[in-house]
């Protein structure tokens, strides 16, 4: 068996050069809501030193908040928004040698594709115009996951190690207590029930269904070295590859 593990990186948190030599896939910020053209390039150089896969994370323009907060928008501002950092991405990408593989939302622009069938298919078709080879990553169950397959792209299905979910599949909203988990133990047994399973024991104690080909660990996370370290040791144990 084998399993992608991915990281947000790129946003000024510190952590990419240990985390880069633990997962297989990068989820690089494209400089909007955290981050710079500098952080992008030393985050790339380093992909390409471990030879991690790229992806672009796309976020809203809000640095304030982290790009967590949700922002409607029309249609034409989201493809500009999204259209603007994909460029930016791949032209770092093509100075540095390393190629954009997939493309996963970030922050409140990705949870609220998962659940809007308009915004995703917004998001998806843009993606394709810029290039249809790229790969979708999303929520396991989302929207975006439908709309990529629906517009012939293909879509990465992603849970997340230290997020707790509801008993529809959604992930607890940041502004409740229990939304992250911050113990160890119980980040590296929700990550194996998901793989093992394939289902997700939701904070109101019912199995949820979901279908893990990534698993998320957020590059902010104060816990996040020790959890990607963790996990990835424990599943190398049950003979799980991390692979792209």
């Amino acid at each position: 068996m084998k399993i992608d593990l991915n990281a947000d990186v790129a946003e000024g948190c510190g952590q990419d050069d240990k985390l880069l030599t633990i997962v297989s896939s990068a989820n690089v910020c494209c400089g909007l809501h955290a981050g710079s053209y500098s952080e992008m390039l030393a985050t790339l150089q380093l992909a390409k030193k471990h030879k991690v896969r790229v992806g672009a994370h796309p976020g809203l323009d809000d640095r304030e908040n982290f790009g967590r907060i949700h922002q409607p928008l029309e249609e034409a501002d989201y493809r500009a928004l999204l259209s603007y950092q994909l460029g930016a991405t791949k032209a770092l990408c093509d100075l540095v040698g390393v190629p954009l593989a997939y493309v996963k939302p970030h922050g409140a622009l990705y949870n609220q594709a998962a659940v809007d069938e308009d915004l995703s298919d917004i998001l998806v078709s843009e993606i394709k115009r810029f290039d249809p080879n790229l790969k979708v990553m999303g929520l396991s169950g989302g929207h975006l996951v439908k709309a990529a397959k629906a517009h012939g792209l293909e879509a990465i299905s992603e849970v997340f190690a230290d997020r707790n979910y509801e008993k529809d599949g959604s992930l607890v909203s940041r502004s409740k207590d229990n939304a992250l988990i911050k113990d160890t133990d119980e980040a590296v047994n929700h990550v194996l029930q998901m793989i093992t399973e394939g289902t997700v024991t939701s904070i109101c104690g019912a199995k949820v269904p979901v279908d893990a080909q990534s698993i998320c660990l957020h590059g902010d996370g104060e816990h996040a070295i020790l959890f990607a370290q963790n996990i990835k040791e424990q599943l190398e144990r049950k003979g799980i590859i991390i692979s792209p």
